[in-house]
């Protein structure tokens, strides 16, 4: 045990005397590999071989800025976050002596010249410590599930609330989770994040704090992982996507991605089969509809990521591609599921999909709708009468089938089923046991049968007309007689 914790404390001094610039930074980098390191050094001395191949499972160091506290924002969409709530959160951190920054995407946003819609924020209080904090100032406290991932929920003034994270790194990750130890150093922080854009802090007086060159990244809009991406991706599978929905957000060309990044990204493709559906699926939702959604779900499926995101092998590009351009004659926004739909070939697809991604009922039934009848547009259903119709039917419904027009660009269809006004069928399971009808199986029959004659007519018919002159009809072309009447059967 001696033994190996020495080879393994010579190997750490090795590789940082080769990167003392990066030392700092990079500490968190060799907590999180350590495992990797002392399995390494278990079984191999530290010889020229071993060491590069243990240099490698570490990853290149970042490039980090020697000032990270180098520029002042002073812009309206900074100042318009400051209200009244926000301005009292920052008064009691200042009281208890705790640093609080603004962290993350509303960085991002100031920098870009769009007010942030959130503000998270990040600071050196414990969880422990801000909630004895708070509990002082008489602040409720609510979602107490982030506190093991050391965020804070204060609502202020009754009015406002603001998820506050205590500084972290993540001293062990399986490519899902990370087990995390809390810090007061905020390089620390910034250097576990996954790509720069997202690993920078800014001041309540403005001050921006950026120590990997962020913000030169933002401007020339790329989008860039922290350090090696092969070890960013490893730590977390799912960084793969959002590689892919910060492109679709800060990008300016559809197609410019580094090939080191997507040459990463493919080598780990297989770990996307270690995170769940819903993960999954909750940012393939914010791609599709995103900026270059159709070019980047391409790559998605070029780099090998369609299989694990519940596609099948072989997807549908042309008819993807097809969709993407007709949907232009058409107003946004578009469901997400809508353009999956595309690259599915049969109902089967559509049920794996669902399997993996665990869509909601409505995504699922619209995608089983739209495959199993996407055929039929200008061969069954050619006229607006035959969408009414389909309008009309028991498992239908009016979205399922104006979506299907709109997935067949059929625009003068789709406007005109959208401005009509949908009648009501005048008849009710209730109103035919009151004229002597059971209820059973034979009753969903019967009143198919009757809602079809309806809709012949141009919906013109009354129910007393179906009633008096086609009930009994149908019944006979049923074969079958009326069930025996209920009490509440109307007298002759």
């Amino acid at each position: 045990m001696q033994n190996s914790f020495g080879t393994i404390s010579r190997f750490c001094r090795l590789y940082l005397g080769r990167k003392q610039n990066f030392a700092r930074a990079f500490r968190i980098n060799i907590a999180n590999r350590m495992s990797l390191v002392n399995q390494t050094a278990k079984n191999s001395s530290l010889h020229s071989t071993s060491l590069r191949e243990n240099l490698k499972v570490l990853g290149v160091p970042p490039k980090m800025r020697s000032e990270p506290a180098f520029m002042k924002i002073d812009s309206p969409e900074f100042h318009g976050i400051f209200t009244d709530e926000l301005q009292a959160l920052i008064d009691i951190f200042k009281r208890y002596n705790y640093e609080l920054r603004i962290a993350g995407g509303a960085v991002r946003d100031i920098l870009m010249g769009i007010k942030p819609k959130d503000i998270d924020l990040a600071t050196t209080a414990t969880p422990d410590q801000m909630k004895e904090m708070f509990n002082k100032q008489e602040v409720r406290l609510i979602n107490a599930k982030g506190e093991k991932h050391g965020t804070i929920t204060p609502r202020i003034h009754n009015k406002e609330n603001f998820e506050v994270t205590t500084l972290r790194i993540d001293v062990r990750t399986d490519g899902r989770h990370a087990e995390v130890q809390f810090t007061t150093d905020w390089q620390l922080d910034a250097n576990r994040r996954d790509l720069t854009i997202n690993s920078m802090f800014l001041g309540f007086d403005g001050t921006l704090y950026d120590y990997f060159y962020g913000y030169e990244d933002l401007m020339q809009r790329r989008v860039v992982f922290v350090g090696e991406a092969d070890v960013r991706i490893k730590e977390d599978y799912l960084r793969i996507l959002r590689y892919f929905r910060f492109y679709g957000r800060i990008a300016k060309e559809p197609s410019k991605h580094d090939v080191e990044t997507l040459k990463a990204i493919r080598a780990n493709a297989e770990g996307l089969a270690r995170i769940s559906g819903e993960r999954i699926w909750a940012e393939l939702q914010k791609i599709v509809v995103g900026n270059f959604g159709c070019e980047l779900v391409q790559e998605i499926i070029s780099c090998g990521l369609g299989s694990y995101c519940g596609l099948p092998v072989d997807a549908n590009i042309d008819e993807f591609k097809r969709l993407c351009a007709d949907l232009e004659n058409f107003s946004k926004p578009h469901t997400p599921i809508f353009y999956l739909i595309a690259l599915l070939h049969t109902t089967e697809e559509a049920i794996s999909l669902h399997q993996r991604l665990k869509l909601s009922a409505f995504e699922r039934d619209l995608a089983f709708f739209i495959t199993q009848n996407r055929k039929k547009v200008g061969v069954e259903f050619c006229k607006l009468r035959d969408y009414q119709r389909l309008c009309l039917q028991p498992n239908a419904r009016r979205e399922f089938v104006e979506e299907l027009l709109k997935y067949s660009n059929e625009v003068k269809l789709y406007n005109e089923l959208k401005a009509w006004q949908m009648p009501r069928f005048p008849l009710t399971g209730s109103i035919l046991k009151e004229h002597g009808l059971t209820a059973d199986k034979r009753m969903g029959v019967i009143m198919t049968r009757l809602r079809s004659i309806w809709i012949d007519s141009d919906f013109s018919i009354t129910g007393e007309e179906l009633l008096t002159n086609h009930l009994t009809e149908v019944l006979e072309s049923l074969k079958t007689l009326p069930g025996t009447p209920n009490k509440k059967r109307k007298s002759e």
